[in-house]
């Protein structure tokens, strides 16, 4: 049993997928949000990393607070580089479209750090994938942010989704790209079961 800091469906259905029990812990009234801004210079598996870390620790306090059993706590996140660039959540369609249009016809980098936190334990591990997407007209553009999926999404776009038929390779892992690298994460919770860390 982990507990999930993330609100994340997908992060939630592919815990599940491999047979993870886990509950959702989500941010108390009175948390403060974890501020996602990049820091000056920051490059982008250093960025992801940084999240993935202050999200589990935050989580951690949350459950410290509770009368929750102390299972340990899984957190991930996720960003897209491009030239050593971060690419974040969109604000509007106006953003997102000037993302995709950065990504077609190109190679970029998809980072997933997460972290495993249990008391004064703290894990994480990172994944990284190359994805290509083909080249995109303005009529891909228009369809695809027509169905709202950019929203929340780092890059404008996710895997899973309507994208998927811009991708014309993956190199790395899926899951990661989808928010929840699995290897690293199995690797994680084998570290946790057997207290090495």
């Amino acid at each position: 049993m982990i507990y999930l800091a993330s609100g994340s469906p997908r992060r939630g259905e592919l815990l599940t997928r491999i047979g993870v029990t886990h509950a959702v812990l989500m941010p108390g009234q009175g948390d403060a949000a974890v501020d996602e801004t990049p820091h000056p210079d920051e490059a982008p598996a250093g960025y992801a990393l940084r999240l993935a870390k202050t999200k589990a620790e935050a989580g951690w306090a949350r459950l410290e607070r509770s009368s929750l059993p102390r299972h340990p706590v899984l957190a991930a996140d996720t960003t897209v580089a491009l030239d050593d660039g971060i690419l974040g959540k969109p604000a509007d369609a106006e953003e997102a479209r000037a993302m995709l249009g950065r990504l077609s016809d190109r190679m970029h980098l998809v980072i997933t750090a997460i972290a495993m936190i249990q008391g004064p334990v703290l894990e994480s591990r990172l994944s990284v994938t190359r994805v290509w997407f083909r080249a995109l007209s303005n009529r891909d553009l228009d369809e695809f942010l027509a169905t709202g999926e950019y929203h929340d999404k780092a890059g404008a776009y996710g895997i899973q989704g309507h994208a998927a038929r811009f991708i014309e390779r993956v190199d790395g892992s899926p899951s990661g790209v989808m928010g929840l690298p699995l290897f690293e994460t199995d690797q994680l919770l084998a570290l946790f079961e057997t207290g090495v860390p």
